[in-house]
């Protein structure tokens, strides 16, 4: 029973941060490890300021906000 919250608790953390745009770091490397086993994995920050820019773009404003 314990464990089945803990999975609940961590899917919901997971689905949270999603949902305001925090990346799952942990994911990343998940996957990494499995589809790419032989090539390096990004830092944290590296990874953070990566999937920043893939969101919100570098200096170009692509929305109509603008």
């Amino acid at each position: 029973m314990f464990r089945k919250l803990q999975h609940a608790a961590k899917l919901l953390s997971q689905s949270t941060r999603l949902m305001v745009g925090v990346p799952d770091y942990d994911n990343y490397v998940a996957q990494m490890a499995l589809n790419h086993p032989g090539e390096p994995v990004m830092s944290y920050s590296a990874f953070f300021r990566e999937r920043q820019e893939a969101r919100y773009g570098k200096r170009s404003c692509t929305t109509r906000c603008c």
